[in-house]
């Protein structure tokens, strides 16, 4: 298993789930359910397996040595098995904070939705709360998903900002939804 240099703790766990630094093994499950939910994501074309091979390759490979790596992807797993990926992006080393990406295995999305977004955001809380020392992560979302943001505030989100006619989404303008939460114990 590939190991994060700046973080001492590796794999994070609750029960049967846990995230573990994103494995390469993955990354064509990940191209798949990536493709499968191209509407709300921050991705204009499907990936192919060139797309994939050369991001893993040329991005992925390089964020495990890196000092403060401006994102730190896992592997998000069910006994073992990966059901959906995620992690810290675009994350702000000097004012502490970074947002959270995270999909599932598009099967599990109907029933399982708010389940797994809750467990993976103790997860990834733990990481960057205690792992990380951030100050906030927050989640940024196109306005298209209500549900999300019931499972957000559900797990002591807060609705931080609205920006209004943010993104262009199948010929009309819609909004930004960011959620926050702040780390209370530093």
């Amino acid at each position: 298993m590939a190991t994060y240099k700046v973080l001492n703790k590796q794999v994070f766990s609750t029960g049967s789930y846990s995230i573990v630094p994103i494995r390469m093994e993955d990354k064509y499950a990940i191209m798949k359910w990536r493709n499968e939910q191209i509407y709300h994501l921050r991705q204009n074309r499907p990936l192919t397996e060139a797309d994939q091979d050369a991001y893993f390759g040329s991005v992925v490979a390089k964020l495990f040595e890196q000092e403060y790596p401006n994102q730190i992807l896992f592997s998000y797993l069910e006994d073992g098995k990966c059901i959906g990926y995620g992690g810290l992006v675009h994350i702000n080393w000097i004012d502490k904070n970074a947002e959270i990406s995270f999909i599932m295995n598009t099967a599990l999305e109907k029933d399982f939705f708010s389940f797994h977004w809750q467990t993976y955001l103790g997860l990834i809380e733990k990481v960057a709360f205690e792992g990380l020392k951030l100050h906030k992560i927050f989640v940024y979302a196109f306005d298209l998903r209500p549900h999300l943001y019931e499972t957000l505030e559900k797990y002591g989100f807060f609705k931080d900002a609205i920006i209004n006619e943010h993104c262009l989404y199948d010929g009309k303008f819609i909004d930004v939804v960011i959620h926050s939460k702040i780390n209370n114990t530093l």
